[in-house]
């Protein structure tokens, strides 16, 4: 089997880099095939993702929707789970900001997380979007009335002053009863089948590996994470990497079916994507 490079882009947080570690830097069977990594803030993977720059790519659930007929949603490597939604944030205590009159900053116009807080908020209209890493500080200036905070954001902001007003991951699973989906590893379909089914196979074992010898990664992610204090990289692996992580399953499919289906609802997209995931063996 002849090698094979393939861009791989994805996020330098803590949970991407935990699974991937294996992969990109060969401590699993990888089948001949070498990753080009590529890390950079997911919104930034977002708009890769549209100019279809990246082989395999993660990128948001809500900007999935809108590249659906270029790529395939592969079973492992999402973050899609319970009690890992992003927070809206602000200076103030909660109930003192409206949110439909707040101006908020978000992590990117494509993020699950905006699509959330339309969801929650459906009259939401000043939204200023910010790198990700750069929401508490504008919070904390003044420079927006409030922020949606995802990533390591929601393990530093009480230390930070900020306060609560709403958690939108909570809201969405009482209103569907559904795990929350944040972000996908999706191949593309200009790939040949059996080339997409090698990828899927890799990527579950990277992260079987990364199970199973939890220390391996330690270097790669802190080389790459925004917040160095150890118990924060724990938790934040602890929380964005689940089950779902290593297989969607059918409950996680359904709960991403739902929520493109909520995303039409809110007028996010025009058309919920249909035969989106890869199936094991296609």
């Amino acid at each position: 089997m002849s090698d094979i490079r393939l861009p791989f882009f994805f996020s330098p947080c803590p949970n991407d880099t935990y699974m991937f570690d294996a992969m990109v830097h060969h401590k699993i069977d990888t089948e001949g095939l070498l990753f080009a990594p590529r890390l950079a803030d997911i919104e930034a993977l977002n708009h890769a993702a549209f100019r279809e720059e990246a082989a395999i790519t993660k990128l948001s659930y809500h900007a999935y929707a809108h590249v659906a007929d270029r790529y395939k949603i592969l079973p492992s490597g999402s973050a899609l789970g319970h009690g890992n939604g992003p927070l809206l944030v602000s200076r103030r205590f909660d109930g003192a900001v409206e949110p439909a009159d707040a101006a908020i900053a978000i992590p990117g116009r494509y993020t699950t997380a905006a699509l959330l807080l339309k969801i929650a908020f459906p009259q939401v209209a000043r939204l200023h979007e910010y790198l990700f890493s750069d929401i508490e500080k504008a919070v904390l200036c003044g420079r927006v009335d409030a922020g949606v905070l995802i990533h390591e954001g929601r393990f530093t902001y009480v230390a930070k002053g900020l306060h609560l007003i709403a958690d939108l991951g909570r809201q969405w699973e009482q209103r569907t009863q559904q795990a929350i989906p944040l972000g996908c590893i999706a191949v593309s379909r200009r790939l040949d089948e059996a080339l997409q089914q090698r990828v899927a196979r890799v990527v579950r074992r990277s992260i079987d590996f990364a199970f199973r010898y939890p220390q391996e990664s330690a270097a790669f992610v802190k080389q790459h994470a925004q917040e160095l204090n150890p118990s924060i990289t724990a938790q934040h692996i602890a929380l964005y990497v689940t089950g779902y992580s290593l297989d969607l399953g059918d409950d996680g499919r359904r709960a991403v079916a739902i929520f493109f289906e909520e995303a039409l609802r809110a007028g996010a997209i025009t058309k919920a994507p249909e035969e989106i995931f890869l199936a094991c063996g296609e």
